[in-house]
């Protein structure tokens, strides 16, 4: 990758806020539990063992639950919580947090004096319920953490609260950035039959925070594709995700499969300025393969800055392709991006103005010469390029489909002009089936290609 195609990229993530994936917030708001502690004498009616409280726990237990109990309804507390909901910095979000912490410091002390005082298993199952709700109380998801695990280690929880414990419990690992803490319980949720998408996509997130690129990326797609079996939209900042997690690790093909599915749900401009700078940043394409990444780019309005014309124009070359260069410099110049006076620009059009004529008046003999008997493979592309380039995308086709029978023809790049040309005469399936057959350096350029075609043919 050039310094220059790395810097635009950069540039272009920060320009689009491209961040983590975004994860839906859990809490203990939406954990029902099946298993709250049945004690004294009460029998539980949902299969819980019944829980009996021992006789030095017992009192600790009604202290503390009755507090909490009044806690839930303390103005000063509900305020507290609303600045914390409300805080939109870190620093406001921390100081909201110590203040609802302060609110509950007593309770937040009898826990080592309950702790000391459980004695049987279901002692500290009772424990750790108390733990959750002072948790959920303080919004302290580390105290959540703790408490379900201390209610899943007692063993005396319902086993039907297996698979959410462990979810709720790497959901607060995840957020408390314990990403290793994360994976392992998310992995034990999925075992024990958790199903809700939101475990694939937390699990992704914590492979791809620790460094597991192998694991993460996979998963990702795992998680899209669970997403998408709901019949719910496959949130845009996943498929983000996945191409800056691969373009970071110079990875073309997972950087394509979730830019691919970026653009296909949302096949705005700005996607794929995105996908096309990618390819051009990990894939060194030479001049004549950038040319048609760029040519890509022209048609979906996909210009992200000068420096992409200047790049157009440099590719193109006003000496082989006047009337496309001139073509491009009048977009450049209609979009404000380019300068009429800029002498990169002003040299460029000097000369393709110098040869447009003549080259556009050449064009029905090389085609005629393309379409004759004997022709060589690089005289019917070059009647193919340079019908191609002034829109005369019929000839094109017909030349490029001419020189593809002849020996010596580069097959990958005649392929993907071939391509080209018959989106431009409305064939978008004929483009598709053309792109698909693009192997090499190339094929990665063919999928974006073939993608373009696809929506061209939906209307989009």
């Amino acid at each position: 990758m050039t310094c220059n195609h790395q810097s635009r990229f950069r540039r272009h993530l920060v320009r689009h806020a491209l961040t983590p994936l975004a994860l839906l917030a859990v809490g203990t708001a939406g954990l029902a539990l099946s298993a709250m502690p049945a004690v004294a004498k009460d029998k539980d009616q949902s299969g819980q063992p019944k829980i009996a409280l021992s006789p030095k726990f017992g009192p600790v237990y009604m202290d503390l639950a009755k507090k909490l109990e009044a806690d839930k309804a303390r103005p000063d507390v509900l305020a507290a919580q609303q600045k914390v909901k409300a805080a939109d910095t870190d620093a406001a979000q921390k100081a909201a947090q110590a203040e609802l912490g302060g609110l509950l410091a007593t309770e937040k002390a009898q826990l080592p004096t309950a702790l000391a005082a459980a004695a049987t298993p279901d002692d500290h199952y009772a424990l750790g319920q108390l733990e959750l709700q002072l948790g959920g109380i303080a919004l302290d998801t580390g105290l959540q953490r703790q408490a379900l695990q201390d209610m899943l280690a007692s063993g005396k929880s319902n086993p039907a609260d297996t698979a959410k414990f462990q979810f709720y419990i790497g959901s607060f690992a995840h957020d408390g950035g314990d990403y290793p803490g994360a994976i392992t319980a998310l992995q034990a949720a999925i075992a024990a039959g958790y199903t809700d998408p939101q475990v694939n996509v937390l699990l992704a997130d914590s492979y791809l925070k620790n460094h597991q690129l192998d694991k993460g990326l996979p998963a990702l797609e795992h998680a899209i594709e669970a997403q998408k079996a709901t019949g719910q939209p496959v949130p845009i900042s996943w498929y983000r995700s996945g191409v800056v997690a691969a373009y970071n690790a110079k990875l073309i093909e997972p950087t394509l499969l979730f830019g691919a599915g970026l653009i296909q749900e949302e096949p705005t401009q700005k996607n794929w300025a995105l996908l096309i700078e990618v390819l051009q940043s990990v894939a060194h394409y030479p001049a004549q393969d950038e040319l048609d990444l760029m040519r890509l780019m022209a048609r979906t309005h996909s210009y992200a800055e000068r420096q992409d014309y200047l790049e157009y124009i440099q590719s193109a070359d006003a000496r082989r392709l006047p009337g496309e260069v001139l073509d491009v410099i009048a977009a450049g110049e209609a979009s404000g991006m380019l300068s009429a006076n800029d002498p990169s620009v002003t040299d460029a059009k000097s000369v393709a103005a110098g040869r447009v004529t003549a080259d556009r008046a050449s064009i029905p003999g090389l085609v005629r010469d393309a379409r004759g008997g004997g022709v060589t493979a690089a005289t019917a592309s070059a009647a193919g390029d340079a019908a191609l380039s002034y829109g005369q995308s019929a000839d094109a086709v017909a030349v490029y489909q001419i020189a593809l029978s002849k020996p010596g023809v580069d097959t990958p790049r005649v392929l993907t002009r071939l391509g080209i040309a018959q989106i431009d005469t409305g064939d978008y399936a004929g483009a598709q089936a053309t792109f698909a057959k693009i192997t090499g350096p190339r094929e990665p350029l063919g999928k974006l290609w073939s993608i373009y075609a696809a929506q061209k043919a939906a209307g989009k």
